[in-house]
């Protein structure tokens, strides 16, 4: 399994988010596309969850916590807005947040959490050492605060329907970035 290097890792993050014309990726992308590190987790479904059952989707993949006080429900009501926005196309976008904090957030937590922000999002939990692989593979840090707090990485990964990491949307990008890329990416090796 091919990993992320760190150095990699922040360059993308440093990267300025491009506006270009209507088919350039928003996101800083990653030049070429490599295949997404694969991984099998308790999803909040409460099946298996990796992300080659997502192909033929778009996957926006998160890591974050239910207990998070800002970035994490701020980038998911972004990501719910930018799933009611592209409308029928949205069945073919799938939402993936991966737990942080594997002590507090099990699938029922998950769960109920996503349900409150779109139920079609899935959450993703597992041992510390199965989510620390994870987190490690994509080059997302995560350190634990006083007070049940996490400091983690707020970017979220753009995966096409192949499986190939595409893009790197940085926190704060409103709902319409989201829009643009997914729509770029659901055109790219469309399935139908």
């Amino acid at each position: 399994m091919r990993t992320l290097s760190p150095l990699l890792l922040c360059l993308v993050l440093a990267a300025p988010v491009a506006r270009g014309d209507d088919s350039t990726l928003t996101a800083g992308t990653f030049d070429p596309p490599r295949a997404a590190p694969d991984f099998t987790l308790r999803g909040s479904d409460g099946t298996d969850l990796s992300l080659a059952r997502y192909r033929g989707k778009v996957v926006v993949l998160f890591f974050g916590y239910t207990h998070c006080p800002a970035v994490c429900p701020t980038t998911l009501a972004t990501l719910a807005r930018a799933h009611k926005t592209l409308g029928d196309a949205a069945k073919d976008l799938q939402v993936v947040y991966v737990t942080v904090d594997p002590e507090h957030d099990d699938v029922a937590r998950l769960r109920e959490y996503l349900a409150n922000v779109n139920p079609t999002f899935r959450g993703a939990t597992g041992t510390p050492e199965q989510l620390e692989a994870v987190r490690r593979d994509y080059g997302v840090s995560s350190s634990k605060l006083e007070a049940g707090l996490f400091n983690h990485s707020s970017s979220t990964y753009l995966i096409d329907r192949t499986g190939l990491l595409r893009a790197l949307m940085p926190y704060g990008q409103p709902p319409e970035a989201y829009v643009h890329d997914v729509r770029i990416l659901l055109g790219a090796g469309s399935t139908s």
